[in-house]
């Protein structure tokens, strides 16, 4: 079966900017954000909202990447770019894709709970809610009901034609 695409680039920027207004929005008593995108698209996205909310606002934000074995997370230890001490008392939004089961975010979250932290907020371009684990993401780009068999995939690249969103 040959993939529909969902959301194209433009459509993809609209539903960042949208996201990065929700964000501030959310912190606008903040003075600083830690944008913490789980590696691949989550970091990618994050990188992207970083620039629209910085954008908008006058928000200071620190962008790091969480590290993480998504098929198995309890093989190797998830790691973060930014050392965790800095994070004490800070608002920290965990950025990924595509929230499906909630397991990979489940595990990233895990990361961040013996923080003394501010706020723990987060974000997804799509959600499937096909939850296995007790996850709600804060901000939401985009809800889609799917079959199981079904796969979302997101693309993100420096080639705008290719990026989008595809159901498959």
């Amino acid at each position: 079966m040959p993939a529909t695409q969902l959301l194209d680039s433009a459509q993809i920027d609209q539903k960042l900017r949208r996201l990065a207004y929700q964000i501030y929005e959310k912190n606008f008593l903040e003075k600083a954000l830690v944008f913490a995108g789980v590696q691949g698209s989550g970091y990618l996205l994050a990188q992207r909202l970083k620039s629209q909310v910085e954008s908008i606002s006058s928000l200071r934000i620190a962008l790091g990447q969480v590290s993480i074995h998504k098929e198995s997370p309890l093989e190797k230890d998830i790691q973060f770019d930014i050392p965790l001490p800095l994070l004490q008392n800070q608002v920290i939004l965990l950025v990924d894709d595509v929230l499906n089961t909630g397991r990979t975010m489940a595990y990233c979250l895990r990361l961040f709970l013996n923080l003394e932290v501010n706020r723990l907020q987060t974000l997804v371009l799509v959600d499937r809610k096909h939850r296995l684990y007790p996850i709600a993401a804060d901000f939401v780009g985009f809800s889609l009901a799917t079959t199981l068999q079904e796969h979302i995939q997101v693309i993100l690249g420096e080639e705008e034609a290719k990026n989008g969103v595809f159901l498959s």
